[in-house]
Formats: C-alpha cells, structure tokens, sequence
C-alpha cells in the first residue's frame, strides 16, 4: 500500500509541473501575443488622431459613425475639409478618405502621409468606383485599405490602428 501512496505521489508531482509549466508557457504566449496588439489598441483609441478627409455632410456622417461607435473620442478627430488644409493632417496618425470628394487630390494625401500612417479610402458602392490606375497607386503605399461599406470601414480603422504602431506627435 505504501509503494502505491509513493508512486501515486510522483504522478501527483509530475503532473504539477506539467501544470505549472503550462501556466508559465501560456502566461508568455498571452503577454508576447495579445498584450501587446491589445496595448496598440487602447493607446491607438485613447491617444491617436485621426484625420478625415472629407466634405459638408459626408463629413459629418463619418464623424458620427467614428463616435457613435463608442470607440473614438471627437477631440481626437480632424476633419480636412479644402486641398490647401491638407498640412493640417500631419498630427494624425490615421488618415480617413471619402473617395468621391478627394479623387482629385489623391497625390496629395500619399505625398503627406507618412509611411507608418496607416489610410482608409472608403469607397461606397453607390458613387464613382476607384479607377484602376489609383487602385495601383493605393496599392503602392504601405498601411492602406480601401473599403466600400461603413462597418467595414470601422473594422479596418481598428485592425489599422492595431497593426501599426503609435507614436507621439
């Protein structure tokens, strides 16, 4: 009966540091893995400035559907509204494009986006298409996306601001 309390208690111990071998395993997996995309995540929606570059109504109707998400703050938000203000976005650290209000100055945002900020062009369905020769120019430049639906448009501005990181401007 002894021999068998013995070995008993050696499986026991065998089977704790198995244990707390996996604890430590996925507490390292958890803190390199998660923790630091969900890190970017709180820093990109509590910290980072996002410039939308759009017109009047359109405007508006982004800026709404940015804070009605519960995941932007309105101080946080800055809307580029003429060409010439587009030096204006150059705190943001995430740029917002409404398609068929800034066709035309395309060149002019990629030329003041820097590389790490990431571009959403949204694109609806029921305006203007995005030409292919500006969809091989988008595609050129790191960090963009361009979407053609609103709740896309807000996955792809959360997956941005997790996927490149955030730094002071």
């Amino acid at each position: 009966m002894e021999k068998i309390i013995n070995i008993l208690a050696i499986v026991g111990l065998i089977e704790s540091a198995f244990l707390v071998a996996g604890a430590i395993w996925g507490f390292y997996l958890w803190s390199t893995g998660v923790f630091p995309a969900l890190y970017r995540l709180g820093n990109g929606l509590a910290k980072r400035k996002v410039a939308v570059f759009a017109k009047n109504e359109q405007a508006t109707s982004l800026v709404q559907l940015l804070t009605d998400s519960g995941l932007f703050k309105k101080r946080n938000i800055e809307i580029i509204t003429r060409k010439e203000d587009i030096g204006r976005a150059e705190r943001a650290s995430v740029y917002l494009l409404f398609w068929p209000e800034w066709k035309d100055c395309i060149d002019d945002v990629l030329s003041k986006k820097p590389d790490s900020c990431p571009l959403i062009v949204y694109a609806p369905r029921n305006r203007e298409l995005i030409p292919e020769e500006d969809m091989i120019k988008l595609d050129g430049h790191r960090h963009t996306a361009v979407t053609n639906f609103r709740a896309r448009l807000l996955n792809d501005m959360v997956t941005a601001m997790i996927t490149t990181s955030y730094e002071k401007k």
